[in-house]
C-alpha cells in the first residue's frame, strides 16, 4: 500500500529471517538502578496513592490477585478493599463508576486486562470522560487514568493485539500516552493520575517484564514526566526515526546496525501521541532532511499519518531531501502463527531497508 509522499511497508513474508523478539530485548544500559516496567508502574501507583488519597484503583483482578499482569502487586494489602477494588468481568459498568467517581472528585486508575476489552466500555471512555468537561462548560473536570496493555503481545491473535493510538488520540478531550521503558511508564503514569482531564495509558504486554536502567531522578517520588513532549532516545544527523511503546526499541536496535554501515538515525520516543510534540519532530527533520515513522498499529489513519500530515503542513517540510515514509503493521487482523504474527509486525531489518531506501544507499 503506497501514496505519493509515503510508504507503507507490509510484511508477509521472509518469516524464516525473523530475529525472535527476545533477541532485541535483552541488551540494556548499565549503571543505573535496573527496573522493570512492570515494577515502575507499581511504582507510579504506590506514590500517587500515599500523596493523595482520592487516588484509587479498579478493575478486573486487580485486587486479591495482584493484578493480571501484577502490575498493581501488593497495593490492596497496603491499601485496603476501599482503594483497590476488584471489579466484575463488565468493562462498560466499572468504566462508568470510575468515570462518575471522577466526576465527583474522586481520582481513579481503570484498569483494563487489554485495551481490546476496552471497546465494551468506549462509550463511557468518549461520551462520558472526554467530553463532559466540554459540555459542561467547564464545570466539570473528570480526572480519570484509563490503563492497560495496548498492542500486539505474543500468540493472542488478532482479538488481543489491536493498538489503539489513533484511535483515542482522534478524540478531543482525551490525552494519550504511551510509554516504551521504565522512567516512561512511571513519569508518564504519575503525570496521568495528577491531570485534571481524562488520559489513556497505553502500555505493552512485552514490555512489563524488561528491565531498564532508573536515573536517581527517575527513582524520586517527586518525579513526573510532561505530557506532550518527546524524547530523542538517540542522537543522529542522517534520517529521523519517529516510533511510541515498543516501535522505539524496533528503531533503537535499527540505528545501532545503521551505525556500523556509517549511518546515524535519530531516534525520536514520542511518549505521548495527544498531544504529539511536533516541534521536537520537526526540529529533527530539519537537521536529518529525512524522515520515517515506524508504529505497529494498522497504515490506515495511523500516528504516522498524523505525523506525516503535520509535517507536510510545517515548514520543516521544505527541509525534506525526500518524502517522508512510515513503516506500520500489516493492514490484516492479526496472525495467530507466531512466524506470521512476526511477519505483521515492523522489525528492525525493514527499518533498517527503508532507510537504505530513502538514503538510496546498499
Amino acid at each position: 500500500m503506497a501514496s505519493k509522499g509515503t510508504l507503507t511497508v507490509l510484511n508477509l513474508a521472509g518469516a524464516g529471517k525473523l530475529l525472535s523478539r527476545r533477541a532485541f530485548s535483552t541488551t540494556r544500559l548499565v549503571g543505573a538502578k535496573q527496573m522493570t516496567v512492570r515494577d515502575a508502574l507499581n511504582s507510579a501507583l504506590d506514590e500517587e496513592m500515599s500523596r493523595d488519597e482520592k487516588v484509587f484503583i479498579l478493575g478486573e483482578e486487580v485486587a486479591q490477585y495482584d493484578g493480571a499482569y501484577k502490575v498493581t502487586r501488593g497495593l490492596w494489602k497496603k491499601y485496603g478493599d476501599k482503594r483497590v477494588i476488584d471489579t466484575p468481568i463488565t468493562e462498560m459498568g466499572f468504566a462508568g463508576i470510575a468515570t462518575g467517581a471522577a466526576m465527583s472528585g474522586l481520582r481513579p486508575v481503570c484498569e483494563f486486562m487489554t485495551f481490546n476489552f476496552a471497546m465494551q466500555a468506549i462509550d463511557q471512555i468518549i461520551n462520558s470522560a472526554a467530553k463532559t468537561f466540554y459540555m459542561s462548560a467547564g464545570r466539570v473536570n473528570v480526572p480519570i487514568v484509563f490503563r492497560g496493555p495496548n498492542g500486539a503481545a505474543s500468540g493472542v491473535a488478532a482479538q488481543h493485539s489491536q493498538c489503539y493510538g489513533s484511535w483515542y488520540a482522534h478524540c478531543p478531550g482525551l490525552k494519550v500516552v504511551s510509554p516504551y521503558n521504565s522512567e516512561d511508564a512511571k513519569g508518564l503514569l504519575k503525570a496521568a493520575i495528577r491531570d485534571p482531564d481524562p488520559v489513556v495509558c497505553l502500555e505493552n504486554e512485552l514490555m512489563y517484564g524488561v528491565q531498564y536502567p532508573m536515573s536517581d531522578e527517575a527513582l524520586s517520588s517527586d518525579f513526573v514526566l510532561p505530557i506532550g513532549k518527546a524524547k530523542i532516545e538517540r542522537p543522529g544527523k542522517h534520517v529521523t526515526l519517529v516510533a511510541h511503546s515498543k516501535a522505539v526499541e524496533t528503531c533503537l536496535e535499527a540505528a545501532k546496525e545503521l551505525a556500523g554501515k556509517g549511518i546515524e538515525a535519530e531516534v525520536i520516543n514520542l511518549r505521548s501521541l495527544r498531544p504529539i510534540d511536533t516541534d521536537t519532530i520537526n526540529k529533527s527533520v530539519v537537521k536529518t532532511n529525512h524522515l520515517i515513522s515506524v508504529e505497529q498499529g494498522w497504515p490506515s489513519c495511523g500516528i504516522g499519518s498524523e505525523i506525516l500530515a503535520r509535517l507536510m503542513e510545517s515548514e520543516a517540510f521544505y527541509h525534506l531531501d525526500q518524502p517522508a515514509l512510515r513503516l506500520t503493521g500489516c493492514d490484516v487482523p492479526m496472525p495467530y502463527t507466531q512466524s506470521l504474527e512476526t511477519a505483521a509486525l515492523p522489525r528492525p531489518v525493514d527499518v533498517v531497508d527503508a532507510v537504505k531506501r530513502l538514503l538510496k544507499v546498499k
